[in-house]
């Protein structure tokens, strides 16, 4: 199933809600879950919407969002660095979280602020200490997301908080894939395709299968450092490609299975 968040157009100062989304864009249709998707008593409600009505939220809740750093082999190439030994973690704070279709705020006084296409993870369950071997029975889905980076900070910092802290730096959906739902349309998860546009003109275009890490040694490496919980995101490293945004962009990340996650740049109020 496509899981996501969403508020009705007719009421948009109401507490977000998960639903089960059926079909495809402006005719698609929301069946409303009650409670999580995570939750033993979760079920289909008898409520619908259709999809003109509502505007969709960030499809998860995550008590952290966990980054893994140069874990494309072309990307790393494009940075001129080695590729690491290990992956390379960073944290971005649940403050950065974007709904779909909202603005990325770019802060002034930088001279770069860029883009990263990614594919991420969302955890289904408690995680902790997991082997490669069962990681992915830890995972509930595939979603996408927009590592959006001051690299001026990136570079002057070394760690990367400030560089990705920043809010809105975290846009991620539409919606959450579900791995059954990924391997029933046969989408493999070694091999995924993600593509950034930025204006519509293509800047990245790559599949998981140039992970330097794949996706279930990523979870269970992940895990050994922290207690991952469910609806905490993984992001797995973004493509060569990446590149700079400017007040009046529209970035556009496409994960196969999922859907594009479509967001405006805008400048830093005064």
């Amino acid at each position: 199933m496509r899981l996501c968040r969403f508020v009705p157009k007719s009421d948009p100062g109401r507490p977000p809600r998960w639903a089960e989304f059926e079909g495809t864009g402006a005719d698609g249709r929301l069946l409303v879950i009650d409670g999580d998707p995570w939750s033993r008593r979760a079920g289909v409600t008898r409520e619908i919407y259709l999809a003109p009505s509502i505007q969709l939220c960030a499809p998860v809740v995550p008590s952290k969002i966990v980054g893994v750093g140069l874990n494309y082999r072309k990307h790393a190439e494009e940075m001129k660095k080695p590729l690491p030994d290990e992956p390379l973690l960073f944290l971005k704070p649940p403050s950065a979280l974007l709904d779909p279709d909202a603005d990325i705020v770019r802060p002034s006084g930088y001279s770069r602020v860029d883009f990263e296409g990614e594919v991420a993870l969302v955890i289904g369950k408690r995680a902790r200490r997991v082997s490669r071997e069962a990681a992915l029975e830890y995972v509930l889905g595939v979603t996408a997301l927009n590592d959006v980076t001051v690299r001026d900070l990136q570079k002057k910092d070394i760690q990367y908080t400030r560089a990705k802290g920043f809010d809105s730096f975290a846009p991620v959906g539409p919606c959450v894939t579900t791995l059954d739902q990924l391997a029933e349309e046969g989408h493999d998860l070694g091999n995924l395709r993600v593509r950034t546009t930025l204006n519509g003109e293509p800047r990245q275009d790559s599949t998981t299968a140039d992970l330097i890490f794949d996706l279930p040694t990523l979870v269970s490496f992940i895990s050994h450092v922290m207690t991952l919980e469910p609806g905490d995101v993984i992001t797995t490293g973004t493509p060569s490609g990446v590149g700079p945004v400017q007040p009046g962009d529209v970035v556009a990340i496409t994960v196969d299975g999922v859907g594009t996650l479509e967001n405006p740049v805008v400048g830093e109020p005064a």
